[in-house]
């Protein structure tokens, strides 16, 4: 029985281990300085991830279609932020575009463009909007990123308390 209550217990907290959170740009964030194309070659999102975005004033985070992103056409954004940090939930599988509207940052290399894939946890369908749109970000307001850049000490942390977990009530269903 205590096997059983704590190989659920494991089941419920799997996806949690397997989230990333992923700061674009690493330490040196959003801005129109840094090599996106290298920044992103290292890096491999899933469903239930999170890009943050850290930013000076000067510079947003548009979220763009494909021809957007390609052309760096800054008018018609699918949604767009500003305040120095945004935090955007994967949700959905897919390519996402991203760029600065702030004149000449894009044609500069201030853009980003990912590919999202399902979660090791099974496959998340596309939303049901229209073909290649991402889905709506979260709030811009969110609380600040773990230190590391790629989430690898988020993930360590939540398996530690994962294994805590499983272990803890093993123990408390023998007593």
């Amino acid at each position: 029985m205590a096997i059983a209550a704590s190989l659920l217990i494991l089941m419920l907290i799997a996806p949690a281990i397997h989230a990333a959170e992923h700061t674009v740009g690493g330490n040196q964030g959003w801005d129109n300085t840094v090599d996106y194309n290298s920044w992103v070659s290292g890096e491999t999102f899933n469903v239930g991830d999170t890009l943050v975005f850290n930013y000076a004033t000067n510079h947003r985070v548009d979220i763009v279609n494909q021809n957007a992103y390609t052309n760096c056409a800054t008018s018609n954004p699918i949604q767009s932020y500003s305040g120095g940090k945004t935090t955007i939930a994967l949700n959905t599988t897919g390519s996402m575009y991203f760029l600065c509207p702030t004149s000449n940052h894009c044609s500069q290399g201030q853009k980003l463009a990912i590919t999202v894939a399902a979660s090791s946890g099974g496959a998340t369908p596309p939303s049901s909007g229209s073909p290649g749109s991402p889905p709506p970000p979260s709030s811009s307001k969110a609380s600040p990123p773990p230190p590391s850049g790629s989430g690898a000490n988020g993930r360590l942390c939540n398996l530690m308390l994962g294994l805590l977990l499983v272990l803890g009530t093993g123990f408390a269903l023998n007593y």
